[in-house]
């Protein structure tokens, strides 16, 4: 496929990105309310209205600079829903559950993508077929890359609530430590191209798998 410019890159990225984050934050109040947590609802955020979500620097500012840089990575985040664990029957289980399900949801969003995608090859006229197989591509990388870093058991990503969901009490405590320097942890793995080579391989699997779902 030819190159893109930067105008169409923003183009082709920018829906994929919102939605990616949007739906990661939605599908966190949804789990919380189907385990007796409905502060999100009662809050307006469990809608796709990206309004009620975006964060200026974590859903337009980072994934631009990531953008323009070039860097290879693009990914971000929404303003987080609200979660009160004490409406939960079992808290530990269920703040699994509801951290759990940003990554699922971010799976299905690339699996949609990947179909969108595959639409557009089966249509196979290029005023279509381009511009959904470039979309159905930044769509599938957006959420891998969500899915993926996510699912990093660093407070207070995703991964580190699934792990304390199965951490004795006393291991929990001093886990939990850990989280007030967890963005520190990320952006240093970051800088010194260690998150890049812990996400090598899964990215490149589950790149092959909804490539090839999507035919490209």
């Amino acid at each position: 496929m030819e190159e893109l410019t930067l105008v169409q890159k923003i183009v082709v990225w920018a829906l994929p990105v919102i939605f990616a984050i949007t739906v990661h934050e939605v599908a966190h109040g949804w789990m919380a309310r189907k385990r007796g947590d409905s502060t999100a609802f009662f809050m307006g955020r469990l809608t796709l209205n990206p309004l009620k979500h975006i964060d200026p620097i974590g859903t337009v500012i980072l994934p631009g600079i990531l953008l323009l840089t070039g860097t290879g990575m693009i990914f971000g985040w929404a303003k987080p829903v609200p979660v009160d664990p004490r409406n939960f029957k079992k808290p530990k289980t269920d703040m699994a559950l509801v951290a759990l399900a940003g990554p699922v949801s971010n799976l299905l969003m690339a699996l949609i993508w990947a179909l969108i995608a595959r639409v557009g090859v089966i249509v196979n006229t290029e005023s279509v077929t381009l511009p959904l197989a470039y979309m159905g591509m930044a769509g599938i990388s957006i959420n891998l890359v969500l899915a993926l870093i996510n699912l990093i058991p660093i407070p207070p990503l995703d991964g580190s609530r699934i792990i304390s969901g199965v951490l004795p009490s006393h291991l929990l405590y001093k886990y939990e430590k850990i989280e007030p320097y967890g963005f520190y942890i990320l952006i240093g793995l970051m800088y010194f191209g260690i998150l890049g080579v812990i996400l090598a391989l899964p990215m490149a699997l589950l790149h092959f798998v909804f490539y090839a779902i999507a035919g490209l």
